[in-house]
This record gives structure tokens, C-alpha cells and sequence, in this order.
């Protein structure tokens, strides 16, 4: 009897044949100079420094002003909310100190992170933060001064001195927070809670990456591995699904040996939240968090709720994820599993710079302008040298230009990376541009959007202008599996942080059983486990015990947030809604001139609202919907 292939079985079958004849296709060299020293690495390959300070004497001079400023702010503290000029001289004295400080640390921090092993710029950058440290605490007494002036006593001055406009709006804030801020003494004791509030958090980083012994697991082929976590991350993404499950519950079974302690740092780091957020008078800690800017904490809840109620979309996905990798059961470690197998198409660094610039048209000439400077200005350091950091970055620098730490290594996900810092390096360009100092700082909450708008863009381009299906279909899959990790898994942490701190509000305190119970039971209502779409293992429980950002207060939201804001702004703009372009680019250029959601709402994402969550998230479906055509069509 003939053993046919089921059209499933064909289509696994064809779908790594047609891979495999892919590879080496498109590979082109990259410059490897993983091994050369800094100093050898071809200078049109780096960034140019000397945009920032042309000689070290130069960066030396600034240092010394520096310290004689902290002098000189000593003198003038005495009296200068007494009149409107004193008031602006102060003002514009502090900026011009915040702008010389930026770029001393830029200087020394970039230098630094190109060449870790260079010991002139490590002491350089220990220099710029122990002089960081001595003028802050110079300026502990403007919040009370300001306070003391009064609001009246400000407009007045607002009249008499047109110069205050550009500080009107940092100021209105501290008057609208005035019940919050602590007296001049109080703050004093407060603040010295600094010398110890950190302890949880280090102390948990250094049980988890250095303390906790490393379990050794014995893989499929043979291979003995000790799983710390930067193995267990890379070794959950086996093609092997015993070794996926191997690999997941062997490490989650060792950290379960240490959750009592773990549980106890957590626990005293939510309550550090709590006592931040009552001695300053606030109700809750979500409250405090976001009061500083002035986000309402419905944003929050909203952010959950939507989420859930979409959570078939997620499923959708997963659903065609189990189909690729043939799975007749799809497990939690599942997840990790790469559907569409990498390929291996090498893109140059000309050819990810034209592939940029050709999906970033739909911004116009202006932001195509912002593109040409970085890549021709040296703006951009781009491939890896030995003592480089790893990891990529943006880095603004008012008065200056931006600059982008890049490891560039020429596959899809570089290309990415490097769009991604491209729209952080715009944002700010533009922001800089358009603003005063003062205001030109754009908060956390809408720092991620310009960067994804990017990705998005990149993501529509190569789906339109490629023809290689397989390609196409790992360019979905990839950015498809960014949006879970980044919308709803960031949300699942979200609610998880919410039920800690409320938790410690109600005068309970966080234990193992209660953490692992609660971290369980989210897992399985996001991923589906009670309708068959993931089966969750028990082991995931003590997860929480090694993610980070529970130790941060309320900061995860913000990435679920941006993205969804960017898929919105992003569709708006590739539909050709009337004005959406100019309200994206009018966005950027705001900087932090308003609170981030009044800023959203002018370009047209109403982040309080149900509906604007729902728009980024239809995105998502639609996308999980193309993606399955692209499969059918490809069986």
C-alpha cells in the first residue's frame, strides 16, 4: 500500500526545500571587524565625535565650567524668584549647564560604549556622572522656591518677562502636582532612601545571573548544556520540541528552588512603591506613577481590557503557527519555536539604507532629508569592533544631531533594528528642532512610537515591493511574533503589576504560593489554555521570579501603548488620511511641549479611549489574516 503525504505533510516538506534552495542566494559580504580594534576600524564607519567636541581640551573646558557654575548657582539661589529677569537668568543659566552636561556625557558614553576597553574614556564618563550627581543636588531647592513664588506671583512674571514662556509649561507642572511635593526637609529624608532602594532589584539581578546555580540538561543530539538564563533563552527556540520542554521546565524547576527569596525581594519592592506613593499623598501606586504625566489611570485599564477582548487574534496566530510547525499540539515552549525557518538573505549596508529610505517615502521629503544627514554625516556607528557594546541604540543630543550605536550584521533583523533607531533618531531631530530645550524632551510613554512607526513601514514596504513569498511569509511571522511579545505579553505583565501593587495596598503581602498562582492563572487566560489553543505548563508559574521590569513600577504599559499607537498612526498614514502625515510629523516635532496623551489625541489616537485600541489591534488581526492567505497559497 502507497504512503501518500498529506497536503499538510507536502507543504512542511516543500516549505524547507524552498528554504533551503534560498540560502546563500542573496548572502553577500558583510565587513567583519568583530576582532579589529577600534582605533583600525575604517573612520566612514563610525560616528563622528568630533561633532560633539573637536579636541579633549574642549570637553575638559566644559568640566571646569561646570564646576564653577555649581558655585556660581549658589550665589544666585538666594533671591532669584524675586523678580521676572532673576527668575529667567536662573532659568536660562541651569539650560545652558543641561546643555554643556548632555554633551559631556554624550562624548564620553559614546566613546566608551565603541571601545569598553579603553580606560581614558571610563573615567571620563565616572567623572561626567560624579559631576552629574554634585549639581543635582545643587538644585534641590527650586521646587520649593517655585512653590513658595506661587501661581499668581509666576503669571505676573510670565507678563513682565516674555523669556519664561519656554519654561511656562515644567513649571505649570510642578504647580499642578504642589500637594504631592514634599517640603524642602521632608524631600531631604526622603531622598536618602536612594542609598538603599535599589537593593531588591540588584540584589535579585544578582541571585538570577550570578548566584543561582545553572541546571545542566542533556539535549536530543547529545549536547550537555548549563542553562543560565542567556542559554535558556536561546535554547527554548529549538527546533526540537522535547528539548523545548526540556529546556523550559528544567530551568523553571531549578528557579522554583529560590522562589521564597525571590518573593521576598519582589514583595519589598512593591512596598518601596507604596511608601513613595502615600508619604507624597497619593492613593495608589498606579496613581503616583502615572500622575507625573498626567495619565489618567483609565488608560491603564482600558489598555487591559481591550486587550483581552481581543485576545482571538492572538489565537488566530497561534493557531497558524501550530499548522507551520506541525504540530498536533501547541505547548507554552511552543511559543519560542521559530514557524517560518530564518532565511538567510543578507542585505548591505547601502542596500538597508535604500530600503529604508524607499519605505519611509509616505513621510515626505523633509523626513527623507533627516535620512540622507545620518547616513551621510556619520551620524551612524555601524558594525560591530572589538570592545564594541552590543545591542543598538539612539541617542539624542540637543545643539548637536542625534547619534545611533548600531552592530550591523546585514540580516532581516538588523535592517529593522536600524529603521527602528532611525525613527528615535528623527524624533528627536525633530523635536529639537522645533522646541526649546526645555521642552524638547519627549516622555517614556510615546518614545517607542516614532521607532515601531518605522518598523511598521519597513514590514508594509517589503510585503508590497517583494516577490519572494517565503521571504514574505517570514517578514509576517516575524513581526507578527514582536506584536505578541510586545502588546499582549507586555499586557499580561501589565495586569500582573497591577494585581501586586493592589495587592500591597490592601496591606497583604506578596508570597510564592500567591505569585505563582496569580502568574499561572493570566498565563493560561491570555494564551487560551482552557480553549485548547496552548496548553500551559505548570512550570511557568515562577516566570514572574526573572522578568526585570516588575522591578521598574509601572514602565511596561508604555511599550503595549506605543505600539499600538504607532499601528494606528501607521495605518492612517499608508491609507492616505487626509492630514495624517503632517499630525505624525507635528507629533514628533512636539517633543514634550504637552502631556503625551493630549500630544496623541492631536494626532489623532485617543489613547482613553476603547476605539483608538481597538484600531491598533484590528491591525494586528488583519495581518494574522494575510498571513494565513500567504500559507494557502503557498501549500
Amino acid at each position: 500500500m502507497k504512503n501518500y503525504l498529506t497536503s499538510k505533510q507536502f507543504f512542511l516538506i516543500n516549505l524547507f526545500f524552498t528554504l533551503f534552495l534560498m540560502t546563500n542566494i542573496h548572502a553577500q559580504s558583510i565587513p567583519d571587524y568583530s576582532n579589529t580594534e577600534r582605533k583600525d576600524v575604517p573612520v566612514e564607519f563610525t560616528w563622528k565625535l568630533d561633532d560633539i567636541y573637536a579636541t579633549k581640551d574642549d570637553w575638559k573646558s566644559d568640566m571646569d565650567f561646570i564646576s564653577s557654575a555649581i558655585n556660581k548657582i549658589d550665589e544666585m539661589s538666594s533671591d532669584w524668584t524675586s523678580s521676572a529677569n532673576k527668575m529667567l537668568a536662573m532659568m536660562d543659566f541651569i539650560t545652558e549647564c543641561q546643555l554643556k552636561f548632555e554633551k559631556l556625557y554624550s562624548y564620553a558614553g559614546h566613546n566608551s560604549n565603541s571601545d569598553v576597553g579603553n580606560s581614558e574614556y571610563q573615567k571620563m564618563k565616572g567623572e561626567v556622572q560624579s559631576l552629574g550627581v554634585r549639581f543635582s543636588s545643587k538644585l534641590s531647592f527650586m521646587n520649593d522656591d517655585i512653590l513658595k513664588l506661587g501661581e499668581e506671583n509666576f503669571r505676573k512674571y510670565l507678563a513682565e518677562e516674555k523669556g519664561l514662556e519656554v519654561y511656562k509649561f515644567g513649571i505649570e507642572q510642578i504647580f499642578r502636582v504642589k500637594e504631592h511635593i514634599l517640603p524642602t526637609e521632608q524631600q531631604k529624608i526622603v531622598s536618602m532612601t536612594g542609598l538603599f532602594s535599589g537593593a531588591p532589584e540588584q540584589a535579585s539581578s544578582i541571585l538570577n545571573n550570578l548566584e543561582i546555580p545553572n541546571p545542566e540538561v542533556t539535549l536530543s543530539d547529545g549536547k550537555k548544556v548549563k542553562l543560565n538564563y542567556s542559554t535558556y533563552a536561546f535554547y527554548r527556540g529549538s527546533k526540537s520540541p522535547e528539548d523545548r520542554t526540556l529546556v523550559m521546565t528544567e530551568f523553571f524547576k531549578n528557579q522554583k528552588k529560590f522562589e521564597n527569596t525571590l518573593a521576598t525581594l519582589l514583595d519589598g519592592e512593591i512596598k518601596q512603591h507604596y511608601f513613595s506613593a502615600k508619604v507624597r499623598k497619593y492613593n495608589t501606586c498606579l496613581d503616583a506613577r502615572l500622575d507625573d504625566n498626567k495619565i489618567d489611570k483609565e488608560v491603564y485599564i482600558q489598555l487591559i481590557k481591550s486587550v483581552r477582548e481581543n485576545l482571538p487574534y492572538l489565537w488566530e496566530y497561534i493557531k497558524i503557527k501550530k499548522e507551520l510547525l506541525g504540530l498536533s499540539k501547541f505547548r507554552y515552549e511552543d511559543l519560542y519555536a521559530s514557524a517560518v525557518k530564518e532565511v538567510d538573505k543578507i542585505f548591505t549596508y547601502n542596500e538597508a539604507e535604500n530600503i529604508i529610505k524607499e519605505s519611509l517615502k509616505p513621510l515626505g521629503e523633509d523626513y527623507a532629508k533627516i535620512l540622507d544627514k545620518a547616513f551621510k554625516d556619520r551620524w551612524i556607528d555601524i558594525y560591530p569592533n572589538k570592545g564594541k557594546e552590543s545591542g543598538a541604540y539612539s541617542s539624542g543630543l540637543y545643539g548637536v544631531h542625534p547619534f545611533i550605536k548600531m552592530n550591523y550584521t546585514g540580516d532581516y533583523d538588523a535592517v529593522s533594528t536600524l529603521t527602528h533607531e532611525l525613527g528615535h533618531c528623527a524624533h528627536s531631530y525633530l523635536s529639537d528642532g522645533a522646541q526649546h530645550y526645555a521642552n524638547s524632551n519627549y516622555p517614556t510613554f510615546l518614545a517607542e512610537i516614532a521607532s515601531t512607526f518605522n518598523e511598521n513601514l519597513l514590514m508594509h514596504y517589503l510585503l508590497k515591493s517583494e516577490s519572494d513569498d517565503m521571504f514574505k511569509l517570514y517578514v509576517l511571522d516575524n513581526y507578527l511574533d514582536g506584536v505578541r511579545g510586545t502588546i499582549f505579553r507586555q499586557t499580561l505583565f501589565a495586569e500582573f503589576e497591577l494585581a501586586m501593587h493592589e495587592k500591597i495596598e490592601r496591606g497583604e503581602s506578596l508570597t510564592p504560593d500567591w505569585l505563582n498562582e496569580k502568574y499561572l492563572s493570566l498565563t493560561k487566560e491570555y494564551y487560551g489554555h482552557g480553549q485548547n489553543i496552548v496548553e500551559v505548563g505548570d512550570y511557568i508559574q515562577t516566570e514572574w521570579s526573572v522578568i526585570p521590569h516588575f522591578y521598574m513600577n509601572y514602565y511596561v504599559f508604555q511599550y503595549a501603548t506605543g505600539l499600538i499607537s504607532s499601528m494606528a498612526l501607521s495605518n492612517k498614514v499608508l491609507s492616505n488620511e487626509p492630514g495624517a502625515k503632517e499630525k505624525y510629523l507635528t507629533l514628533l516635532k512636539s517633543g514634550g511641549s504637552d502631556y503625551p496623551i493630549e500630544l496623541l489625541k492631536k494626532a489623532g489616537v485617543d489613547m482613553t479611549k476603547t476605539e483608538s485600541i481597538n484600531e491598533g489591534l484590528k491591525n494586528f488581526s488583519n495581518l494574522v489574516n494575510e498571513m494565513k492567505a500567504l500559507v494557502k497559497k503557498l501549500k
